[in-house]
């Protein structure tokens, strides 16, 4: 490439690392010569010569990268890499802990030059040694847990709370609440927050836990059902949650008689009838955040490790607000 703009080896890579000190014609000349031979970086080896000594990529790990809620953080995780000349690796870990040590040991393997994890692992402290090495880590939707780093979160507790007060008010008192699995740990915030205002309310409460796909929340509303009391709303504190309990309700023709709010919005909720009241997190505003927050690392912030708290919207559509029958 040298020999083909006419230039020393050295204001190649001034170039095509975005280096000062190259005049305009060289630049060209370069960069003309990088389109003809089609030529592409090689980050990691670039790494190694530059002075920053970084490689140009994050490693983010998710729950599930075909989750709605995670495909939005993943997205906003890319837009805000790419305007800094960053690749995002994602991955998977399905709440699985030592898929999670395994994904996050082969990111620090490749040198990423940062972190943003949702994670299951009830002990963070592993991690200790990667930020002592000056690798920035930024937990997303689920708090670290014995260790000091930076976190993007939203706050579950008062998000499922307003679901719960929002049925309450709508004067349901046999509300079901249909929770993910609890070794999560914003699963358990969330059941929580429900079973606290229903016993403000002076009611007890009825759990249906450890719900882990969309089959299994439709199997236990379809029993919930059969009961001699059966509930007159449900709180579905999960987006996938959310669509079992509709396939269930749509089914059995309860669609209009029990009210439902979800937790996370759904991709055509506003079009389905009655349209889906739900409790909003805003994953955009959390993918965006936590990138920032690498990258102010990486540009020299020190300042202690800091939780950002991302506000969560009540969605009112119709299925939340479906009255109880008369007594």
């Amino acid at each position: 490439m040298a020999a083909l703009a006419g230039v020393g080896i050295k204001t190649v890579s001034r170039v095509i690392n975005n280096e000062a000190n190259v005049s305009a014609p060289m630049r060209e000349r370069v960069q003309h010569a990088v389109v003809a031979l089609n030529f592409q970086p090689n980050q990691g080896a670039g790494a190694l010569r530059r002075s920053d000594q970084r490689t140009r990529t994050l490693g983010l790990l998710l729950d599930a990268v075909d989750n709605p809620f995670s495909a939005s953080v993943n997205r906003a995780v890319e837009g805000a890499a790419s305007g800094r000349g960053t690749a995002v690796f994602a991955a998977s870990f399905h709440d699985d802990p030592a898929v999670e040590r395994s994904i996050i040991d082969a990111f620090t393997r490749r040198r990423v030059d940062g972190l943003i994890l949702t994670t299951i692992s009830a002990d963070h402290r592993y991690l200790q040694v990667e930020l002592e090495q000056g690798t920035p880590v930024v937990f997303i939707d689920r708090p670290p847990v014995g260790l000091a780093a930076d976190a993007v979160l939203t706050d579950n507790y008062e998000a499922a709370a307003a679901a719960a007060r929002h049925l309450l008010l709508y004067g349901h008192r046999r509300i079901a609440h249909l929770a993910d699995e609890l070794v999560i740990s914003t699963s358990r915030e969330r059941r929580r927050a429900f079973a606290d205002e229903m016993a403000a309310a002076g009611q007890a409460p009825t759990h249906v836990d450890d719900l882990s796909s969309e089959a299994i929340a439709e199997a236990a509303v379809r029993e919930l059902m059969t009961l001699a009391d059966p509930p007159t709303a449900i709180f579905a504190s999960q987006n996938l949650i959310t669509v079992g309990a509709l396939r269930a309700l749509h089914s059995l023709g309860l669609q209009h008689s029990v009210a439902l709010v979800g937790f996370d919005d759904l991709l055509l909720a506003d079009l389905v009838d009655p349209a889906v009241t739900v409790v909003a997190q805003d994953p955009t505003r959390m993918g965006t955040v936590a990138a920032e927050r690498v990258f102010a690392r990486l540009e020299g912030d020190t300042s202690p490790a800091a939780t950002v708290v991302v506000p969560s919207q009540l969605v009112v559509r119709g299925s939340g607000e479906i009255p109880p029958p008369p007594d």
